[in-house]
This record gives C-alpha cells, structure tokens and sequence, in this order.
C-alpha cells in the first residue's frame, strides 16, 4: 500500500510539474520544475510522509527501465551498429579512465582509503540520457554531440554498475578480483544482450501473430489492441526483472529490447492504424511523466539527504570537496578523450564533456551502498558527496552552454503563414458545411464549432454552452450519427484537398507546413471516426 501511495503521490507531481512548465513555464525545462517540486514536497512533512522511503532497486525496475526502453525503442539498430566502436569506447574505455582518475583524485585527498575511493568514483560515471535536456532547452545541441551523449548514456549504466560492485568488493574484501570482475562483466553485458534480444524476438513475434491473424481482421477481436497494449507495456519490467534474476545486466537488457522494437513500429502500422497510432502516443505520455518522475525523485531525494541529520560526515565539509573533485576529474577525462582520442575540436569536445549529466541514475547507485557492508559513515559521505556531484552537473553546463550553444531558431514567419493557412482551410470546411442543405441547423452549428476550436477561436464560455447543449439533447439515432459522421468527412476531405491544392498544384506552402496541417486533418478525423465507431 505504502509503494502504490508513493507511486500516486509521484505521478501527481510529476503531472502537475509538466503543467506549470507547459502553461506558465514553458521557457524553462521541465526537469528543473520537477525538481522544484520534488524538493517542496520533501521540505513540508505532512506530503513528504506520502512518499515511502527510497529503494533504488524498485525506483531503477519501475521508472528508470521502460525510460530505457522507450529510449532504445527510438534508435534505429543499424545505427547502433555503425556507431558500435564509438559505443564500446565511450562506455567501456572512457568510463573506465574517468573512474581511475575520480578514484585516485579522491584518495589524493588523503582522507579515503582507495576502495572508498573508487567506490565514489564508479557512481560518478553513469551519465543521464534524460537530464540532459534540463541543461539545453532552447539550445541547439550539434547532432554529433547529441548522438554521442544519447549511446553513451544508453549503455553507461551497465558499466557503473560493474565497476561499483567491484569497488564494492574491493571494499569487503581487501583485495581486487580482476579476473572475476572481467568474467563478470562479459557475462553481465553479453546475457543482457542475448536475454532482451531473444525476449523481444518472441515477444514482437507472439504479438505479430495476433495482430496478424485471420481471427482479427474477421471479427477485430484485437481492433482495440488491448491486450497488444498490455503486453507492450509490460515487456520492459519482464526484460529487467527477469535480467536482474539471471544475474545479467537488466539494464543492457531493456536497452536492447528496445532497440530490436524499433523495426516492429514502422513494419506493422497499417496492420493495424488505431494500435500504433495509440502505442506511440502512449509511448510519449509514459515516457514524459516518467522523465518528470525521475527528476521528483531527484528534488526530494536532494532535500531529503540535506535535512537528515544523520547524513554528516565528522561535521567537516569533505563531502564537498569530493564532490567537486568527482566532477571535475569526470569533466577533464570527458574533455580529453573526446579531443585527442576521438578527435573533436575543442569546442566540440567542451559541449561532449559538459553535456555528460548526472541525474537520479546516480543518486539510486549511491543508495545501492546502503545494502552492503560498507559503513553507515562511509554510505553518509558517497550519498553527500554524489549529490554535490549532481548539483554541479546540472547548474555547471546550464550556464556555460548559453555561451557555447547557439539558440533554438524562430521562425515567425512560418507561424504566421501556417497560422494564415490554418484559418483559410477552416474556412473552406465551414463553407462546406453551409452547403450542405439536407444537414439541420443543430448539426451545421456543432461541426462549426469544432472546426473554429482547431484554430483557437472558439472560447470556454461558448465551449460551456456547447456542454450544457450536450447534456440535455437526447441520445443521436444510429441514422442521424452516420449523417453527422458523413458531413465531418466532407469537411476533412474539403479541407485535405484545399492543402493539396496549395502544395501539389500552386506550389505555395513548404513541405512541413503541408504535412503539419495534413496531420491534423488525418488526426481530426481518426478521432471523429473512433468516436463514432464506439457509439
């Protein structure tokens, strides 16, 4: 009961955080409003006792894997392929120098013992596909950079995991395995690999016998997609629980299984329109209350450990020390690869190494200390010491990114055309409407409505007068539903040819203009005749 209220409490927040950044914040990243809220939440006592306390094994399974996930299902395979050297070196090699410089710069210090030391060092690695927008919005982030940060946050995690269970190990046990850590790792990386492709195998091909079935395109037993939904939905938390039992990496396993998704969505849309249409809309509801999610998390978690008494460490200031040198080892190792190993230029191999963010993958690692033998003093000064290092990530590249990064690019001028275009087509399907003598003044007036809503000029007093209409009119006749149907589609068909017209024969509107009107006909319409097929 504990976990459900928690997991209510969270998703509420998260909504309301997209809310505000959407309604009053929108040049602002959401992430920083989901952290704000977080950290509210955790500084007023009676809201912070709706959130459990932390367990980072259930925070990574249920939030952080279907954000994988998703994430991989949006990258193409082949280009995982073609950038697989990059991969390995941005995520094995790379990941490995950073922890050996964080680690011996930390015990430099004098005051930790190189196991702890490394100990730091390993969480500080894995990067945060999803905090990275937090510190480029309304930036333009070059495409090469960008590729970069999102395969090399994809498949980092793994590596941190392995490297901090055998600092971990180090820690106990005094000494370093170091073959027992490779056989590890190679059995850790590869079943991931092998469990969530051959999974996902199965799983894509179990659905596509469903879809495909004679039985569904008889009597649409599956024309809803339920279950097809039940099952997508549940396919990340199977991959990485299941992983996690086998002892194989549930994180590469998750990445993967979306990466062999990727190819179900673009082959199987028109087998079903409805269903993918709903998967991917799905797809991007989920994926941003979970990123919104992750950053509530990270608010109360930073708050949380800042209050907590028993989170000191000898009452010095150390932790932030460290933190710093986490950070800035990470920052120059980053820098330095990218430049003189990868060969990037210099402002190229900055925007690399700043955009290397750290989120709430980071703060669940550090909790995972909590679970092992390390002293209770030592798990104070990792989870004191990775906040530092978060805080820095974020607020660090934040700044200086407005001086590197160039701004997203307006175009007033195409908003102002597809605005003029927009109001011209709505125009055209009225005066379709007005034609239409054998339709009542009742249905004239409705349709009307609605197309004036697709340009905003309808208001909510008119929309609450429309409601109040709605409520007290009797239930339509199957006869007078298909009529009204047939006039929506008479007005979708004028307005589509009056695009096409402008695009195909006048040749005065650009490609993304006709295609972004062009969907929200095709979208009007699928909406319009789901509503009247469940009627």
């Amino acid at each position: 009961m504990e976990l459900l209220a928690s997991s209510a409490t969270l998703i509420v927040v998260a909504t309301l955080s997209i809310v505000i950044n959407r309604q009053f914040l929108s040049r602002v990243s959401v992430n920083y409003v989901s952290m704000l809220l977080g950290g509210l939440l955790a500084a007023i006592p009676v809201l912070n006792g709706l959130v459990t306390k932390f367990d980072s094994d259930i925070f990574i399974g249920l939030i952080v894997a279907p954000l994988l996930f998703f994430e991989g299902q949006s990258t193409r395979m082949n280009r995982v392929g073609r950038n697989f050297r990059q991969i390995i070196s941005l995520t094995i090699v790379m990941v490995v120098l950073c922890a050996v410089v964080a680690g011996f710069g930390a015990a430099w210090m004098g005051t930790l013992g190189l196991p702890l030391a490394f100990i730091l060092a390993a969480i500080s690695t894995p990067t945060d596909a999803t905090a990275t927008e937090s510190v480029t919005m309304g930036l333009v982030l070059p495409e090469r950079e960008a590729l970069s940060l999102k395969l090399e946050s994809l498949f980092n995690d793994a590596s941190g995991i392995i490297l901090l269970n055998m600092a971990i190990l180090w820690y106990v046990n005094g000494y370093i395995n170091y073959g027992q850590t490779l056989v590890d790792f190679g059995y850790s990386a590869l079943g991931g690999i092998i469990w969530g492709s051959v999974i996902s195998a199965i799983l894509i091909y179990i659905r596509q016998r469903m879809l495909r079935s004679r039985l569904n395109f008889l009597n649409n037993t599956y024309n809803n997609g339920t279950p097809l939904k039940v099952m997508y939905l549940l396919t990340p938390y199977l991959i990485y629980f299941v992983a996690e039992r086998l002892n194989v990496s549930g994180i590469i396993a998750v990445v993967f299984a979306g990466l062999v998704h990727n190819a179900e969505g673009e082959r199987s849309a028109l087998a079903n329109p409805k269903l993918a249409y709903d998967n991917f809309s799905l797809r991007d509801l989920i994926s941003d209350v979970l990123n919104s999610v992750v950053f509530v998390v990270l608010g109360i978690m930073l708050v949380r450990t800042a209050f907590d008494k028993s989170v000191t460490y000898h009452g010095s200031l150390v932790w932030v020390e460290l933190g710093v040198i986490l950070y800035v080892a990470n920052l120059l190792v980053r820098y330095l690869y990218s430049h003189w190993v990868q060969h990037r230029d210099n402002r190229s191999a900055w925007i690399f190494a700043l955009g290397g963010i750290h989120g709430a993958v980071t703060f669940a690692l550090a909790f995972t200390v909590a679970a092992t033998q390390v002293k209770t003093q030592d798990f104070n000064l990792v989870l004191m010491s990775e906040s530092v290092l978060i805080i820095l990530s974020m607020i660090v590249p934040t700044i200086l990114f407005k001086f590197i990064l160039p701004k997203t690019p307006t175009d007033p001028a195409f908003d102002r055309k597809i605005a003029k275009v927009r109001a011209e087509m709505i125009q055209i399907g009225i005066q379709r409407i007005l034609r239409m003598d054998d339709l009542s003044e009742e249905f004239q007036k409705a349709i009307i409505f609605d197309l004036r809503s697709q340009n905003g000029q309808t208001t909510v007093k008119q929309f609450i007068g429309e409601w109040q209409r709605m409520i007290r009119h009797a239930e339509y006749s199957a006869a007078q539903m298909d009529q009204l149907t047939t006039a929506y589609q008479w007005v979708f068909h004028s307005e589509r040819n009056y695009l096409i017209d402008l695009y195909f024969n006048q040749k005065v509107i650009s490609t993304r203009l006709f295609n972004s009107l062009y969907r929200e006909v095709d979208t009007a319409e699928m909406m319009v005749l789901d509503y009247s097929f469940r009627q």
